[in-house]
């Protein structure tokens, strides 16, 4: 476990994408199972998809059981850490399996999600999307930069992996940078260190599939592959 797991594979896969053009149909539901972002995660009340209105992810009833079972085939400990193309489809097998029991059941209560959280595959997709992004040139308060780790990051992941799992993790504060606006102020961004953002993104990766199942077809902001000009365009299309 001394090289990165995701050396092969650098890419990103973001939220944002081309949208519709003004006068074509706008998009649905997040189609795209891999955008690829807690225990007692508690679910509220929510609606069910339009009539007519595409939906994603569809499939049948499970009980805790049925999510340990599926948790057990993304983690053989004793095998090797995937590399990001394996993670990422071992990921989407599990965000499907949440969201469709998400639709499936609105008032559920998630339980051992927790062993998600440091399963290797979602802490690899996790820190792809750190290291690959933007905000992979800088750094938290602890001054590592994510995408200055090459051959150390197989390391630092399995040491994040054994202090989660041992729940021993602990979020460090945020370096506070001041951003100029154009209008002469000043805007505060928080950013986290890299671990703490690695965490992040592999709970966005387990929390999003199950509660995109809330949102209505009309709801774009801060969602999966939604923008602010596919909700113009919707507006377009049908005004």
């Amino acid at each position: 476990m001394g090289t990165d797991p995701v050396e092969r594979f650098k890419s990103e896969r973001g939220n944002h994408f081309e949208g519709p053009q003004t006068g074509q149909q706008p998009v649905g539901r997040w189609e795209d199972p891999l955008p690829v972002e807690a225990f007692k995660v508690g679910r509220r009340t929510r609606s069910s998809p339009r009539s007519g209105k595409p939906a994603t992810w569809r499939r049948g009833p499970a009980d805790s059981q049925l999510l340990r079972n599926a948790q057990s085939a993304l983690m053989n400990i004793g095998d090797p850490w995937p590399d990001l193309e394996e993670a990422e489809l071992r990921v989407w097998t599990m965000q499907t399996k949440l969201h469709q029991w998400a639709i499936t059941d609105p008032d559920r209560c998630f339980d051992d999600l927790n062993n998600l959280v440091y399963d290797p595959s979602f802490l690899v997709v996790a820190w792809s999307r750190v290291r690959d992004n933007k905000g992979g040139r800088t750094a938290g308060v602890d001054g590592v930069i994510p995408r200055s780790l090459d051959v150390q990051a197989g390391d630092v992941l399995a040491e994040l992996r054994e202090t989660l799992k041992a729940r021993r993790f602990t979020p460090e504060r945020v370096r506070e940078k001041l951003i100029p606006k154009a209008n002469g102020k000043v805007r505060r961004l928080g950013i986290p260190t890299a671990l703490d953002r690695t965490v992040q993104a592999s709970l966005k990766l387990i929390l999003e599939p199950i509660f995109e199942a809330d949102f209505k077809p009309c709801s774009y902001g801060f969602r999966p592959k939604r923008r602010a000009q596919d909700a113009i365009a919707e507006i377009h299309y049908f005004g």
